[in-house]
């Protein structure tokens, strides 16, 4: 395919220890854009793969057209295989899905649809789920409502990979940590038109999920995150002085209560509950300065790694090679 091809589609797929699926993978990518009636790339990102993935791909490449391989050096976590296809994708729409043939590329015209119709991000919502209640889609239905409730972008699968996104939205998300799954909050930072369509969900053909459970607890951190830049980001006072301004009311009221225990009440100041039992207050007031004190210098961190990354041009990936199909 010639690069300077205007292409109407990029479908950006990250994998990592997917040898079994990868030929079905492709052969149902190629399937389904090829419908299409659009110019497209298939770019498959190996997420540092310790199995027979790249060597399967690039069988793959050898035989199915428009397909682009990227190889990183090591694992490096499914945001930063996202990021690496953003960043090569050359489309006006990117698609993403997962590599487990659990997300159906059928379901392609769904979001292109769509797209045409104006949105700048169309998000897939696996209505019929076919995962295991306990351990996967409770935590998905919990976690979905706290993501809602906490950006204000209420959608009922965030954990859904199978998205659609317009290139010029893109270009103003940066993607750290955990924060794949929130770019649809992300994008109506920029004043993304963002909607939700049902896709099919597949049950899961071959080995287990790579990208597992394990993560919820960096998915939860980096929530705090996005609250903060959604919200804050511009005028962190406006957070952290408020915070400021409740524990100097809290600390007035208390220090008048002791006050009036110590002046005007009956019984001798020694016997009072408040001076006699102090870990009461101390307890609490060490707690709650400690957590917000971590969890400010958590966002501030996060802001100067942006800094950091973004004013130097770190990578938060490194390639290892390339491959694409013969022309």
């Amino acid at each position: 395919m010639n690069s300077n091809e205007n292409i109407a589609v990029s479908i950006v797929v990250p994998v990592f220890n997917e040898e079994e699926s990868v030929a079905t993978l492709c052969q149902k990518l190629h399937d389904a854009t090829s419908k299409l009636g659009r110019t497209y790339e298939i770019i498959l990102v190996d997420d540092g793969s310790r199995d027979s993935t790249w060597e399967r791909l690039c069988a793959q490449a050898r035989k199915i057209p428009h397909l682009r391989l990227i190889r990183f050096r090591r694992n490096f976590g499914q945001t930063a295989a996202m990021s690496a296809g953003f960043d090569a994708a050359r489309g006006e729409v990117i698609i993403t899905l997962d590599a487990d043939l659990q997300n159906d590329p059928a379901d392609f015209p769904l979001l292109l649809e769509r797209m045409d119709a104006g949105c700048d991000v169309v998000s897939g919502w696996r209505k019929n789920r076919q995962d295991t209640f306990i351990n996967r889609r409770l935590p998905s239905i919990m976690a979905n409502w706290l993501i809602s409730k906490i950006t204000g972008v209420r959608l009922h699968d965030y954990g859904c990979t199978l998205k659609a996104y317009r290139r010029e939205v893109m270009q103003g998300v940066r993607l750290y940590g955990e924060m794949h799954r929130f770019i649809p909050a992300l994008a109506s930072w920029v004043g993304g038109r963002i909607e939700e369509v049902v896709v099919n969900h597949h049950a899961r053909q071959f080995g287990t999920t790579k990208y597992g459970i394990g993560r919820t607890f960096r998915v939860i951190l980096d929530l705090f995150t996005v609250k903060f830049l959604l919200h804050y980001s511009t005028r962190p006072i406006q957070i952290f002085g408020r915070v400021g301004l409740y524990f100097f009311a809290a600390a007035l009221l208390m220090l008048g209560w002791v006050g009036v225990d110590r002046l005007f009440l009956t019984h001798a100041a020694a016997d009072s509950f408040l001076l006699k039992r102090p870990f009461w207050i101390i307890t609490p007031l060490m707690f709650i300065g400690f957590a917000l004190q971590f969890i400010s210098m958590g966002l501030l961190a996060e802001v100067q790694v942006r800094t950091y990354h973004e004013s130097q041009h770190k990578p938060i990936y490194v390639i290892r090679e390339t491959a694409a199909s013969p022309a």
